[in-house]
């Protein structure tokens, strides 16, 4: 949706509460957006470094280059 800037200051609220649902508002002055209202991530959690630590094993080929047979459906 866009919105000119009087638009924007006259229903900010209402403006703000589609934000929240998901939607994103652009505003524009003269027709020319200038700004977004988006809405904010969820706050992300702090990541732990170590939490898979034995789940997996890292192959010692994991650097090699791919097999020719692979690598040819990446340049088809």
């Amino acid at each position: 949706m866009e919105v000119n800037i009087h638009e924007a200051k006259t229903h900010l609220s209402r403006l703000l509460e589609r934000v929240a649902m998901g939607e994103e508002v652009v505003i524009a002055k003269a027709g020319t957006p200038v700004a977004k209202l988006v809405p904010v991530a969820g706050r992300k959690k702090k990541r732990v470094l170590g939490t898979a630590k034995g789940e997996f094993i890292v192959p010692d080929d994991f650097n090699d280059p791919l097999p020719k047979e692979i690598e040819d459906l990446f340049y088809e």
